[in-house]
């Protein structure tokens, strides 16, 4: 990689940098919004990556940040202490629950300059909380844990992603 500093980044920059680690990106648009991000997925699990800050005084489309999120529908009442106990151990991304919705949440920051390696480094740390997430979820809803209020609650965390034909996202396999 190389050792010139990226201080901006356009969906582009971000879909080449997906695309050399292994990704599969597909550039989608909010039809609400009308905001343009990418979508992508690991190990079954689809997530978006949404670009943040415009640059002050820039008239193209690069920005200064990005958060990569994959959001989870929750199916029963998922207990807090397993939301917040994930935030508590984990540095680098955040739990959010709100209604049925479980989202896990990266922000990526590029100010003041970052390496294209650094970068990358980040893309694994998301890779590697993400497939963290499934084994939590999994591990803390069956187990003891599970017993009292988390009991009957199922997240689904495969929804979107694993091989659907509309995205034609598969599993991410380069880690």
């Amino acid at each position: 990689m190389s050792d010139i500093l990226v201080t901006s980044l356009t969906l582009d920059d971000l879909r080449d940098l997906l695309q050399q680690a292994g990704y599969r990106v597909e550039a989608v648009t909010d039809p609400v919004a009308n905001v343009a991000y990418l979508r992508s997925a690991t190990s079954g699990l689809s997530f978006d990556i949404r670009p943040g800050n415009r640059l002050v005084g820039d008239e193209s489309v690069r920005f200064a940040d990005m958060a990569f999120v994959s959001v989870l529908q929750v199916n029963g009442e998922l207990p807090r202490d397993l939301v917040n106990d994930w935030n508590v151990a984990r540095r680098f991304s955040r739990l959010q629950l709100s209604g049925p919705f479980l989202a896990l949440c990266m922000d990526i920051s590029v100010v003041g300059g970052v390496t294209k390696s650094h970068l990358r480094a980040h893309v694994e740390i998301w890779d590697q909380l993400a497939q963290e997430l499934i084994v939590y979820l999994r591990d803390r809803l069956r187990g003891p844990q599970a017993n009292g209020t988390g009991r009957g609650v199922e997240v689904d965390v495969a929804a979107p992603a694993s091989d659907d034909p509309a995205t034609g996202f598969g599993t991410h396999t380069s880690h």
